[in-house]
């Protein structure tokens, strides 16, 4: 029976890693679907979503930790359905500070939102080379929490957050 399951991976970052990594995925009988992969800070991270036998996940994961400096970890996906949550999507923008991603996912996680997709950047400001923190968050909303309510908490974290909503159509 074939499984869902999702890898996750990091390693000093090389060229050809990604494509030993596929190879040993390929090789196990099992289908890349998503991922994001990053370099950061001269390490390489992923998080990978795959199809394959779950007889087949020990063999993979053997053959990935068999690949040099590379820390892995599978885990099993489920098969139960996720309730459905209507989507949101934040873009916030503000002034660089230490705690800006714990006050920001704090306040989120109070209204009993579940944050799906999170990323995150520096950027200089235009005109004073300020460092701007920039964050792009994919939401599920319960029922009894409205957009405009996230809107109105996050707005209230500091003066220098700047949120913009978009519900919808729009993710």
């Amino acid at each position: 029976m074939e499984t869902a399951a999702v890898l996750t991976c990091i390693s000093q970052d090389r060229p050809g890693l990604v494509n030993a990594i596929s190879e040993a995925i390929a090789a196990s009988g099992g289908n890349w679907l998503e991922s994001r992969l990053e370099h950061l800070a001269g390490q390489f991270a992923g998080i990978i979503l795959i199809r394959l036998a779950d007889e087949r996940i020990p063999a993979l994961t053997q053959a990935l930790q068999a690949l040099p400096g590379l820390n892995i970890t599978i885990a099993r996906g489920t098969t139960e359905p996720e309730p459905a949550l209507e989507p949101l999507v934040l873009e916030i923008l503000g002034h660089d500070r230490p705690g800006i991603v714990r006050d920001v996912t704090q306040a989120i996680t109070k209204l009993g939102v579940n944050i799906e997709e999170f990323s995150s950047s520096i950027e200089s400001a235009p005109f004073t080379g300020e460092d701007m923190f920039r964050a792009v968050l994919k939401l599920g909303l319960p029922e009894h929490v409205s957009s405009d309510e996230v809107r109105r908490v996050l707005e209230r974290l500091a003066d220098e957050i700047m949120v913009d909503v978009r519900t919808g159509a729009e993710v």
